[in-house]
């Protein structure tokens, strides 16, 4: 007789009672633990599971309730905005699940530049809907994701890429576009289901829909806000929670806890470490990623790779730190739509990264060792280069507007 199994691997801080460990990330010999696997009984077995492994797979198929009110492990599938449905809090990570690029950058652009556009159309219209005092469609929401987390799930570049390439006038847009793509990003690099990503991605899209509801001058002023002006910025989040409930979605814990804080500095309500549902963790680093890499009013941006250094910086302070390594991982040292310098002055920017050399991108480059515009854009491996002049190397990651540049054209090319 066989015994049927469905193997997950999740890390063990997100451990519950009444799992059932079937495999750990080392051999069982030397551990504590039986050969044969267990279920975890109590928080003691928990804490003892986290002394010894960072992740281990356990058998969603014996998973035991404590509480017969309450699942132990809640299994969303996708968001399905033509209900009125949630975003999950909590994402089923299945480590089986590798994704691989099945198309290059180069192949996947023309439909990366189809995805970008329908998303733009379609966060157009969500704010245009809400501007004019009425609910937004929700269905835009999906007509904007899908197409996005499909390109993302072909070539983890090529989006990222085209995004950053892009003229960005508007930070709202630009954010929650930004936000939406890295959430695919982060997604696919976590193993996630297809509509679980969406669900994330979406998540992206919405986080601060809110923020159309807060006074412009507070958004735009050039200055560190008062006591008051702070309390009404952060309003958004309930602003946003209650545009969404007017579109028929309820319940979204992703939108709710995007701001909240490992240590328990965050808003609305200082909830903090597991008491974050894992997809406001991830949310939660995706947002202060891009504000940080972004231009702001009363802030000049930081460059990609440096907001990276940043949010590594506050790992197990305002963020998990098993997330935020696997951030790291997941956009490099140099993030795929970073503008950078070269050891031969020029200017680039990351197209594409190289597995087997994180400091060996491939990137496109935009101007002359002078500084000035290139007519054509020229795409270099810097993992791979000719003899006919000496290799190139990044020097530093450069801030948005350092040296601007038109990158407009490419996108038409």
């Amino acid at each position: 007789m066989t015994t049927e199994i469905e193997e997950r691997r999740i890390d063990t801080v997100d451990l519950r009672v009444g799992m059932y460990i079937c495999r750990l990330d080392r051999p069982w010999e030397g551990t504590p633990f039986p050969l044969q696997g267990f279920e975890v009984r109590d928080e003691d077995d928990i804490r003892t599971v986290r002394e010894w492994s960072r992740h281990v797979y356990i058998d969603a198929l014996r998973e035991v309730a404590r509480d017969p009110k309450r699942k132990v492990v809640e299994k969303p599938g996708g968001w399905n905005l033509r209900r009125a449905s949630t975003m999950p809090s909590a994402l089923r990570f299945d480590r089986a699940r590798s994704y691989t690029d099945t198309q290059t950058v180069a192949e996947e652009l023309p439909r990366a530049r189809e995805a970008l556009q329908t998303a733009v159309d379609s966060l157009e219209r969500i704010y245009k809907d809400i501007a004019a005092g009425g609910d937004f469609n929700a269905e835009d929401v999906e007509r904007a994701v899908r197409p996005l987390v499909a390109s993302v799930l072909r070539s983890a570049d090529a989006f990222l890429f085209l995004e950053g390439m892009r003229s960005h006038d508007t930070y709202s847009y630009t954010h929650a576009l930004n936000c939406s793509a890295l959430a695919a990003v982060f997604g696919r690099h976590m193993g996630l289901q297809e509509e679980t990503i969406i669900s994330l991605a979406a998540g992206g899209l919405l986080m601060d829909i809110g923020k159309t509801r807060v006074p412009e001058p507070l958004l735009q002023a050039p200055r560190a806000l008062d006591e008051d002006e702070t309390q009404a910025v952060r309003q958004h989040v309930d602003h946003g929670l209650a545009l969404l409930r007017q579109a028929g979605i309820q319940d979204v814990d992703v939108i709710s806890t995007h701001h909240e804080r490992h240590n328990g500095t965050g808003y609305p309500h200082g909830v903090f470490e597991l008491g974050i549902p894992i997809a406001g963790r991830m949310l939660g680093i995706i947002d202060s990623y891009d504000a940080m890499s972004s231009v702001r009013p009363y802030r000049p941006a930081l460059s990609r790779h440096h907001a990276l250094q940043q949010i590594y910086a506050a790992r197990d302070v305002l963020f998990q730190s098993e997330l935020v390594e696997q951030f790291q991982v997941c956009l490099s040292v140099y993030p795929t739509g970073s503008l950078v310098e070269l050891t031969s002055g020029e200017v680039a920017m990351v197209m594409m990264q190289n597995q087997a050399r994180r400091l060996k991108p491939r990137v496109l480059v935009l101007t002359t060792p002078e500084k000035e515009p290139l007519p054509d854009f020229m795409p270099v491996d810097l993992l791979i280069q000719g003899d006919h002049q000496p290799p190139r190397s990044i020097v530093r990651g450069l801030t948005p507007g350092e040296f601007p540049i038109d990158t407009a054209g490419y996108l038409r090319a």
